[in-house]
């Protein structure tokens, strides 16, 4: 397919699930870039710095993919990268509706951007960063849910 591709998120952890579609989009785009937006709606346990710093170490096998952090409108970022296309991630059926309300103002913004949704891998559909940063807070066992690195930084977090 070619071209450039954005994946946009928090990434408040960056877990095995955001990976999976981050290295599935990385096959087909030319370049990828994973932009973590600041959403000031949201507080993050990580800043985005630390954000950042977890994506590029979990990422840097990936040669076409690059980490970023941009606030503001999603498609004012997408063009100033030239992209052509926005990539999201489906876990179920109850994150369409909010992905297409989402997908429908981007496309009155800049109609020459497409969103490509990717449903996640069947053994990540459940998992969200909420869910891990819950666990890890009280001490579970999330080395099946987030790379090493990540798991390291939440204890660190949490301690």
């Amino acid at each position: 397919m070619g071209g450039i591709a954005v994946c946009p998120g928090s990434f408040d952890p960056i877990t095995y699930g955001h990976l999976d579609i981050i290295k599935r989009a990385a096959k087909v785009f030319e370049q990828v870039y994973v932009v973590v937006l600041n959403n000031s709606s949201k507080n993050p346990l990580f800043n985005v710095e630390e954000r950042i710093h977890l994506i590029k170490e979990v990422t840097k096998d990936l040669n076409n993919v690059k980490v970023d952090s941009f606030q503001g409108l999603l498609m004012d970022y997408a063009k100033s990268v030239n992209a052509n296309a926005v990539i999201r991630g489906l876990r179920a059926v109850s994150d369409f509706e909010y992905e297409m309300q989402i997908t429908s103002m981007n496309r009155v913004l800049n109609d020459e951007v497409e969103t490509f949704f990717i449903m996640t891998n069947n053994q990540y559909s459940f998992l969200s960063s909420s869910i891990v940063k819950e666990v890890a807070k009280y001490s579970g066992d999330i080395s099946e849910l987030v790379p090493d690195i990540v798991e390291q930084a939440l204890k660190d977090k949490f301690q």
